[in-house]
């Protein structure tokens, strides 16, 4: 069978570019992860460099049709936004707790950049972390040294121990202060849960919590037999309470997950998939991914397919098929790693290379249960390896998308716009209407999406917006020839990106 799918890859791919291109969807979660965690560029630049960074980032994601930009804002207990509970992140100015000078804050930033292109912003928070290594600085005012108590040292890093409940209750603290504060579009975590085991001298390392298990295991209904249930327990205990915190505060705000591909082995539990990795989701990282899913704990699932199609121990489509059945209706985005996707090395012959991205892209949008995808790292993007971007650019990101419903938060589409006509100047029209009035959060008009059809009353509901803009006005060509006539609709959406009717405006009339 591998022998037999490598063969096909060697097929010219013209007609899977043909399929994917003419069955672009509507709607399609495409988002770019943005990392911070030891990025040591940063440092180096002035804020007013750091800005123009994030704009030329920002701008290269839009011309490749990325509609959510996953940003990470506290990638070591510290922050990327100025707050009163962490200190700022070392990776920023170089020293933990020391601002940046002049004073600005990137997560406000790169949210207001990324609404004015349409795109959401989603807040990547790592739980559990404090360092990378053994030879990092804290600031002198880290919780750290104020309650030594709530973490362990594992291996060369520092981390808080789940299992401390007062560890839980402060990150749920840091997170509902950034959903209260800021018009984040979500809060999302990646893999890093319990830490990933390491070993000494050929053995595994237990994970160093003993302290919190004798304080709390017995009275949480554990023994030492069952201690691994106890820390899947700790963790799911913090989703759960993370998920109400958030839709407490507000609603529309989505809880997304991106775990390590691999949920368990058949081997170790016959629901799992038909892999043999080396790492498992529920057994080494103590993370029920599965479990939150059917629970609705997250919005959306994210699981890292860091994987090529045919690799021996975790076969992407053997791992795409299983999540795509284990999704419980929920919304499911494929995490994709580029540089295994666009060159990977064939197995018959180590100096071939092969390019998956169509196979890749055909199973996710051949899948009904698969809305999506997330490419790692974001900041290829601009530098198209191996012409990844030239081929989201020209065959398979070509239109703009809107997000995937959320069904379970919120379907109810916002009334139409209003009052919508075309004001002409010298040398330029502009389109403008008054957005619809409402008094409920969940039903406000947050963008417009202006389409060209050519016939009043046409179905939007199949075609692709020119544009999605912030603003009740927006300036468009004039028409050279008045043969070649436009008719405009105008739909509004509102936090969840549900759409309105159309309102239809023709200069012709």
């Amino acid at each position: 069978m591998k022998k037999l799918i490598f063969s096909i890859f060697l097929v010219a791919t013209t007609a899977t570019n043909i399929y994917s291109q003419t069955c672009e969807p509507k709607r399609e979660f495409r988002g770019a992860w943005v990392h911070t965690v030891g990025n040591q560029k940063y440092r180096e630049m002035t804020v007013i460099q750091m800005k123009q960074h994030f704009i030329d980032l920002l701008d290269e994601f839009e011309k490749a049709k990325i509609n959510a930009v996953i940003f990470q804002v506290r990638p070591q207990a510290d922050a990327f936004y100025a707050n009163s509970i962490e200190p700022w992140s070392r990776f920023i100015t170089g020293e933990q707790g020391a601002a940046p000078n002049p004073a600005w804050d990137p997560l406000q930033f790169m949210t207001d950049e990324c609404h004015k292109r349409g795109m959401e912003l989603h807040a990547w928070f790592n739980p559990y972390r404090v360092t990378s290594n053994n030879k990092e600085t804290l600031y002198s005012k880290h919780l750290y040294y104020q309650k030594p108590y709530l973490f362990v040292k594992y291996g060369k890093q520092i981390y808080f121990d789940p299992g401390e409940p007062e560890a839980r209750e402060h990150t749920l603290k840091v997170i509902a202060d950034v959903v209260e504060r800021y018009d984040i579009d979500a809060v999302h975590f990646d893999d890093y849960f319990y830490p990933y085991k390491i070993k000494e001298n050929g053995i595994t390392v237990d994970f160093p919590d003993n302290r919190s298990f004798a304080k709390y295991g017995e009275k949480d209904g554990f023994t030492q037999k069952n201690r691994n249930d106890w820390r899947r327990n700790n963790v799911n205990v913090l989703i759960e309470a993370l998920s109400k915190t958030i839709k407490q505060i507000k609603p529309w705000v989505k809880f997304g997950i991106s775990p390590f591909g691999v949920w368990r082995n058949v081997s170790s539990d016959p629901t799992g998939s038909n892999t043999t990795a080396g790492c498992e989701n529920y057994d080494d990282l103590y993370a029920d991914i599965k479990l939150w899913v059917e629970k609705r704990w997250i919005d959306y699932n994210v699981p890292q397919l860091y994987f090529d199609i045919g690799h021996p121990a975790a076969d992407y489509k053997t791992l795409i098929e299983w999540w795509s059945t284990n999704n419980y209706g929920e919304n499911l985005y494929i995490g994709q790693d580029i540089s295994k996707t666009v060159k990977v090395k064939s197995r018959k012959n180590e100096n071939e290379f092969l390019n998956q991205l169509p196979y890749k892209l055909e199973l996710v949008r051949t899948n009904k249960n698969v809305h999506g995808n997330v490419w790692w790292p974001g900041y290829s993007i601009p530098r198209n390896p191996d012409g990844f971007t030239d081929s989201l650019k020209n065959t398979y990101q070509t239109k703009i998308a809107l997000m995937p419903k959320y069904k379970h938060i919120d379907t109810i589409a916002p009334d139409a716009v209003q009052n919508a006509q075309l004001k002409q100047t010298a040398d330029s029209v502009f389109l403008q209407w008054d957005a619809p009035q409402t008094t409920d959060e969940m039903q406000k008009a947050v963008y417009y999406c202006i389409y060209i059809v050519e016939e009043n009353n046409e179905d939007t509901n199949n075609k692709f917006p020119m544009v999605i803009t912030q603003n009740t006005r927006y300036k468009i060509s004039k028409p050279k020839n008045s043969a070649a006539k436009q008719i405009y609709a105008i739909t509004a959406l509102d936090k969840l990106q549900n759409e309105s009717k159309p309102l239809y405006v023709s200069p012709y009339e």
